[in-house]
């Protein structure tokens, strides 16, 4: 017999995922606000 999906274990981990990317996003805008801060790319 097939388990069955654990779709409420998805849904956290797609938005974990999206969470962590939103606040990558949000502190390189921070890092291009301050000009003393190294560029990494």
């Amino acid at each position: 017999m097939a388990r069955k999906p654990n779709y409420g274990f998805e849904k956290r981990q797609k938005e974990l995922a999206k969470k962590a990317k939103k606040e990558e996003k949000n502190k390189r805008k921070q890092d291009e606000k301050s000009p003393d801060a190294p560029d990494q790319e």
